[in-house]
C-alpha cells in the first residue's frame, strides 16, 4: 500500500514555500502520495500561483480549505500573529471530517501555528510531525514540544553543526523530552516559469557583468519607514555599485506591514522613492514593485550580494546558491538569524544603526555596499557562503546527510502496523 501523509502550513509564503518543497521531496524522492492543504482565506495570488502550478508532481494533490470569514473576530490594527492564530483557528474547523475523508493519512506534518492540529490527531491516532521553519539556534529556544513524534527542521548538518551538536549532545538538551530532531534541508523555491516581469529581470541580469549585483529584497512582508526607504535609496546611488531594489510603498506602522499583502500596493515607486532616483541609477539599477522571483535573481550569475531581512526561507536561498549577505532583520526571530549568519557562520555583514537616530543612515549604507562588493571582508563571507553552497546541494542528494534524515523517517512509515 503506497503511504499517503498529510501537509499543513500556515498561510503566507514564508510558511508554504519550505513545506511545498518538503512534500515535493516525499513525492519525487521517497515515492510518497501527500495532500497538502492551502488555507485560502486572505490567501495572496503568488500562494495561488505557487500552489496551483501545473509543474507540481502528479502524486501532490493540494486541497483548498474553504475560505472563512474573519472580519468580525479581528480589528483592522490587529498584528500579525493575531490575524495568522484567529484565520488558522477558524480554517481547523473542518479538518477532522477532511482527515477522515482522505482515509486518515499515515502522518501529519504541520508548521508552527498549526498546533492546534494535535487534538484532532490524537483523536484519529494520526502521528504528528512538525517541519520547524526556523533555524536551529531559534529550535534550541522552543524545544518544550516533548508530544511530537519528530520534528523536521529546514537545514542541514554541514550549516548548523555545533548548534545541533549542541541539542543530541549537551546535558540540559538531555534532561528534556524532546522528540528527535531530523534535518531534511534546504527546502527552498525550485525553478518556476517566469513571468513577464521576472523574464525582463532575468533578461537585465544577462547583461550584468559576473558578482557584480546586489539584490535588495526584505521578504513577502518586510516594509520600511518613510525615512529608512529615502536612506537606503541614497546609500545605493551613492555607493555606485549595480543593484536590483525590489521596492514597496513604506509605512510608519508594523515592519511586517505587507505580510498579508504581498502583491502590492502595487503602485509606481516614483511616489516613494527619492525624486530622480531611478533616472539617475538607470545605468546600474533595476527597480521591480513590491515581488521578484528571488530564486531566479539569486542563482543567476551575475549576483553577487544579497541585503535582505533574514527570513529563514531567504535565507537558506542565498546560502544554497552561495551568495553573501548584508543581513538587515526586521521583525519574528530574523535579528537572531542575522546575529547567527555574522558571527556563528560568517556569511554576512550587519549595518549599524545611526545612533539616537533610529534609522541606518546614507553614509553607512554606502560603506557597507562598498565594503561587501569590493572590499576584504566581501571576499571572506563571499568565500565562506561558496563553501556552504556546495554542502547544502549535496545535502538533499541520494546518500546526503538531509536525504538520509528524512529517509530514516520514511522507512518508520512504510513499516508501520498503520500501513
Amino acid at each position: 500500500m503506497k503511504v499517503h501523509v498529510a501537509v499543513l502550513p500556515s498561510p503566507g509564503m514564508g510558511p508554504i514555500i519550505p513545506l511545498l518543497e518538503l512534500a515535493k521531496q516525499l513525492v519525487v524522492c521517497h515515492g510518497i502520495h501527500v495532500s497538502l492543504f492551502n488555507i485560502t482565506t486572505e490567501a495572496s495570488a503568488a500562494q495561488n500561483q505557487l500552489l496551483h502550478s501545473p509543474t507540481l508532481p502528479p502524486n501532490l494533490k493540494v486541497i483548498d480549505l474553504r475560505p472563512v470569514d474573519i472580519s468580525a473576530l479581528v480589528t483592522e490594527d490587529a498584528g500579525i500573529v493575531t490575524r495568522l492564530c484567529i484565520n488558522v483557528q477558524e480554517s481547523l474547523k473542518p479538518l477532522k471530517s477532511v482527515l477522515i475523508e482522505l482515509g486518515k493519512p499515515q502522518a501529519l506534518i504541520i508548521e508552527l501555528f498549526w498546533t492546534q492540529a494535535f487534538e484532532i490527531c490524537n483523536e484519529l491516532s494520526i502521528p504528528t510531525y512538525m517541519l520547524f521553519t526556523c533555524s536551529t539556534a531559534f529550535l534550541t529556544f522552543t524545544l518544550y514540544l516533548p508530544t511530537l513524534d519528530r520534528i523536521f527542521l529546514n537545514s542541514w548538518e554541514d550549516f548548523e553543526t555545533a548548534l545541533l551538536k549542541a541539542i543530541r549532545e549537551l546535558p540540559f538538551y538531555k534532561q528534556i523530552a524532546t522528540p528527535p530532531v531530523h534535518p531534511v534541508g534546504p527546502l527552498i523555491k525550485e525553478d518556476e516559469p517566469l513571468t513577464e516581469l521576472g523574464a525582463k529581470c532575468v533578461a537585465w541580469l544577462d547583461k550584468q557583468p559576473l558578482d557584480s549585483i546586489l539584490l535588495v529584497s526584505l521578504g513577502s512582508g518586510g516594509t520600511l519607514t518613510n525615512a529608512q526607504l529615502t536612506e537606503l535609496a541614497w546609500g545605493l546611488e551613492l555607493s555606485q555599485q549595480r543593484f536590483i531594489l525590489v521596492a514597496r510603498k513604506p509605512t510608519d506602522g508594523s515592519a511586517s506591514g505587507s505580510f498579508f499583502n504581498v502583491d502590492g500596493d502595487v503602485n509606481d515607486p516614483k511616489a516613494y522613492l527619492p525624486k530622480g532616483f531611478i533616472e539617475r541609477t538607470k545605468g546600474v539599477g533595476l527597480v521591480m514593485p513590491s515581488w521578484a522571483q528571488q530564486v531566479a535573481v539569486l542563482r543567476h550569475p551575475s549576483t553577487g550580494v544579497f541585503l535582505s531581512h533574514c527570513g529563514w526561507n531567504s535565507t537558506l536561498e542565498s546560502i544554497t546558491y552561495g551568495v553573501p549577505m548584508i543581513a538587515w532583520p526586521l521583525y519574528a526571530e530574523q535579528k537572531m538569524n542575522a546575529a547567527m549568519l555574522v558571527e556563528e557562520v560568517g556569511v554576512a555583514i550587519k549595518p549599524m544603526v545611526g545612533e539616537g537616530k533610529g534609522v541606518v543612515e546614507r553614509e553607512e549604507i554606502e560603506r557597507m555596499v562598498r565594503m561587501v562588493m569590493e572590499g576584504e571582508e566581501g571576499k571572506a563571507i563571499r568565500g565562506r557562503a561558496k563553501e556552504l553552497e556546495h554542502s547544502a546541494s549535496q545535502g538533499l542528494n541520494f546518500g546526503g546527510s538531509s536525504y538520509g534524515s528524512l529517509f530514516c523517517v520514511v522507512k518508520e512509515w512504510t513499516t508501520s502496523d498503520q500501513i
